[in-house]
C-alpha cells in the first residue's frame, strides 16, 4: 500500500525504510545500512541504492554521509490516515471510530481525552 504525502509517493518498504531513519535520525549512512541489515534483511548496497531514490524522491538528504528526514512521520501518517478513512468508511470518521472499537468500552479518562481532542478539531 503507498503512503502519499503532497504528490509524493511511499511503497511499504519505502515507508519501512523511513520508519528507520525517523526512530535514529541523524545517522551516518554505514550505521543506515547496518539497521536496514538486521531489520529489513538488506545488503549494504541495497541501502544505499535506497538512499539515492528516497533523496530523488525528496523524502531524505545524505549531506557528508549523515542521513536526515525531509518529511515529517507525521505528515506521512497523517496522509494516509486520511486516505484510509476516505477510501474505507467514505470519509466518516464517527463510522472509523465505531469500526476501531468494536464494541470496547472506554474508560471515563479515554472517553475525556476524545472529548477534548474533538473539542481542539471542532469547527465553530
Amino acid at each position: 500500500m503507498p503512503y502519499i504525502t503532497g504528490d509524493r509517493r511511499l511503497a511499504e518498504s519505502d515507508y519501512r525504510f523511513m520508519r528507520l531513519i525517523w526512530d535514529n535520525e541523524p545517522l551516518g549512512s554505514t550505521r543506515l545500512a547496518e539497521l536496514a541489515a538486521g531489520e529489513l534483511g538488506w545488503k549494504k548496497s541495497t541501502t544505499y541504492t535506497m538512499i539515492k531514490k528516497m533523496s530523488e524522491k525528496g523524502f531524505v538528504r545524505s549531506e557528508h554521509a549523515v542521513v536526515r528526514a525531509c518529511v515529517p512521520r507525521e505528515q506521512v501518517e497523517r496522509a494516509e490516515s486520511a486516505k484510509f478513512v476516505d477510501q474505507t468508511f467514505s470519509g466518516s470518521l464517527p463510522g472509523f471510530l465505531v469500526a476501531f472499537l468494536g464494541g470496547k468500552k472506554l474508560s471515563g479518562a479515554e472517553a475525556e481525552e476524545l472529548k477534548a481532542l474533538i473539542d481542539a478539531h471542532r469547527e465553530d
